[in-house]
């Protein structure tokens, strides 16, 4: 798996990225949701963007009505001041949820430029040729092979001296 942000190689799923930290999610097992996953995206989009626009029409009001006049209640500055960072919590989630769907779209198409390569790969006549591989005698290498190794040079340099 590439990594859709940075392109790096040898990614694995569900995991983050090596090289620069990006949440690698298995957009294979996403596909295959009852619901598609534009569908969330449009009402994600459109209820973030809908609840920072009123949010800040809500403030300015406020704001327009009430700032600088006598006898204004602390309260209504509080809750003006509460609209305006729920606008901007809106928007920086609205702006996320754009560089999600980008993302997302660059991964599919990743996704089906895999899947028409696999398909290629399954159709040539080299996999016929190509015997199975035997993965019986395959031996892991050992954590402790190199430990044990530089361990026993020690004890020998110091058997020595």
């Amino acid at each position: 798996m590439y990594c859709p942000n940075c392109g790096e190689a040898d990614q694995k799923k569900k995991t983050y990225c090596r090289k620069c930290g990006v949440y690698l999610a298995d957009f294979g097992k996403i596909s295959k949701l009852q619901r598609p996953v534009n569908e969330n995206f449009n009402a994600n989009t459109v209820l973030s963007a809908l609840t920072g626009t009123v949010s800040l029409v809500l403030a300015i009001t406020l704001y327009v009505m009430f700032l600088g006049k006598e006898g204004t209640p602390v309260i209504i500055y509080i809750v003006a001041g509460f609209l305006t960072a729920m606008f901007a919590w809106q928007l920086q989630s609205f702006l996320r949820i754009l560089q999600l769907r980008k993302q997302f779209k660059r991964q599919s198409e990743i996704i089906a430029d895999d899947e028409e390569v696999q398909n290629e790969l399954d159709t040539s006549p080299i996999k016929e040729s190509l015997p199975e591989a035997n993965m019986e005698d395959v031996v892991p290498i050992s954590v402790t092979e190199n430990t044990t190794k530089n361990l026993t040079e020690k004890v020998k340099r110091s058997t020595k001296s």
